[in-house]
């Protein structure tokens, strides 16, 4: 057999090595650290991580989906263990993660690969500077992730661990959140709606008020995210109606479910969303600015008071107003990208308009803060600190993709291929602080645009290493 190729990535992890082996064992490990830009799925794990256990995952070699076997081995408690491909795309390829101490309070993670690529020595001379390319741009990224949930777990790892109900658990921010939450060590209930296929599930029909509320008695807290897509088709009188009703009717009746119960959650975390403001022009909205004008303005409203069951009860009601939110997995970057990657983007409108983003990692980092914040109530401004224009986040963009950004999207063209929704969503100017977080002590993971952009590509400069 040809000789193996290494790849090494050391880090220094601000957590025991015993934490960082136990937080790769839990629950939510492998869908924490699969980079956003990397289409992978699980298809199936045999069982929980542990010798011979075995995980299916689905790859993308260009347009190609190649299925991938791998079984664990090797463990060493508080130290190792390793990956070794059963089937596969490769010749051969060994994984193996170690955890070294450095201190009570500190380790190094080191992950090294022993790896022999396809296609015999096309594969050694074509293939290697492809393969050595992706492997650093994606352990750059769990490193970063690792280090970071690290940190966390440090922070509030003497608190007691929570039972969690999530409601939009299938959505774009529910399906990232639940693996951080499980890898925090907190237990995680998904209400579907459908028949509950596993012992984490409750099944509910909010529109036929529908729940067994005997089975909600007991979680520390109620997390819901549900609502239709607001880009998801053009704004017709049926569509915006069945918008506001994906949210406010499900929102107030598991709200007034909680306030039946014998023993309420401590907290009820529900989502809303910047759009409360209306255009603010230039203006900085803080959370005591009250509701703007227009469509979106008018659904945040009669979302947010579809909690006013639980306000005068015991649980904490906390309103999450979530800005623009970036990852290429979905949303307004993942539409953005293809026109930029070819050289074809540019500012929508006069640009002058405000974006304010957040990063899905600081989307699920606010949550969790708001979980564990017992002086965080009411509204809470989801965005990242430095609202950018849209001619700033353009230009950003662009420079992260090393592409030039010079064709506009004119207004009128918007409006002619959105309407309404183009108005509300692409040329309304939404320039929000996000004060509670910050008063509370949030610490932002990405609060700088372009920083957020290179994690989220995995498009560092290539001199960093």
């Amino acid at each position: 057999m040809s000789t193996p190729f290494l790849f090494v990535r050391r880090s220094t992890i601000n957590a025991s090595a015993a934490d960082l082996y136990d937080w790769h064992l839990r629950p939510g490990a492998f869908l924490r650290l699969q980079p956003p830009w990397e289409k992978v799925k699980l298809i199936r794990q045999s069982g929980p991580l542990g010798p011979g256990c075995e995980v299916e995952i689905g790859v993308n070699i260009g347009p190609i989906e190649q299925r991938w076997v791998a079984q664990h081995a090797d463990f060493v408690p508080g130290e190792q263990f390793r990956d070794i491909q059963i089937s596969g795309p490769f010749a051969k390829f060994e994984h193996t993660h170690r955890m070294r101490p450095l201190s009570r309070e500190s380790s190094e993670l080191e992950d090294s690969i022993e790896y022999i690529p396809p296609l015999g020595w096309p594969g050694r001379w074509f293939g290697q500077p492809i393969i050595a390319g992706k492997l650093d741009r994606m352990f750059r990224y769990r490193h970063d992730i690792t280090k970071h949930d690290l940190e966390t777990w440090t922070r509030y790892k003497e608190q007691p661990r929570l039972k969690i109900l999530v409601a939009g658990a299938g959505g774009l921010v529910g399906t990232a959140l639940i693996p951080f939450l499980t890898t925090q060590g907190h237990s995680v209930t998904r209400l579907v709606r459908r028949a509950a296929g596993a012992s984490d599930e409750i099944s509910w029909d909010p529109a036929r008020g529908e729940i067994d509320a005997t089975k909600l008695e007991g979680f520390d807290a109620v997390i819901h995210l549900g609502g239709k897509n607001i880009a998801g088709q053009r704004w017709t009188p049926a569509v915006k109606q069945r918008i506001l009703e994906s949210r406010t009717i499900p929102t107030r009746f598991l709200a007034q479910t909680l306030r039946t119960l014998q023993s309420p959650p401590a907290c009820f975390i529900c989502a809303s969303a910047i759009g409360f403001y209306g255009d603010t022009g230039i203006n900085l909205a803080d959370e005591s600015v009250p509701a703007g004008e227009g469509f979106l303005a008018d659904v945040c409203r009669a979302w947010e008071a579809a909690c006013e069951p639980l306000l005068d009860s015991s649980t904490r009601v906390v309103n999450m107003r979530i800005g623009v939110v970036l990852t290429p997995l979905d949303a307004a970057l993942a539409k953005l990208l293809l026109p930029f990657q070819l050289g074809l983007g540019g500012p929508i409108g006069s640009g002058r308009q405000y974006w304010s983003w957040i990063t899905l990692d600081d989307v699920i980092g606010a949550l969790h803060h708001a979980l564990v914040t017992p002086q965080l109530q009411g509204p809470v401004n989801t965005t990242a600190p430095q609202p950018v224009t849209n001619q700033e986040f353009g230009d950003t963009l662009a420079r992260v993709l090393s592409r030039p950004a010079f064709l506009p999207a004119p207004a009128f063209a918007m409006r002619t291929l959105l309407g309404e929704m183009a108005e509300a969503l692409l040329l309304a100017s939404l320039r929000v602080q996000p004060d509670r977080l910050l008063t509370t002590g949030y610490q932002f993971r990405h609060p700088n645009l372009e920083t957020g952009l290179r994690h989220l590509l995995g498009a560092w400069p290539t001199q960093q290493h």
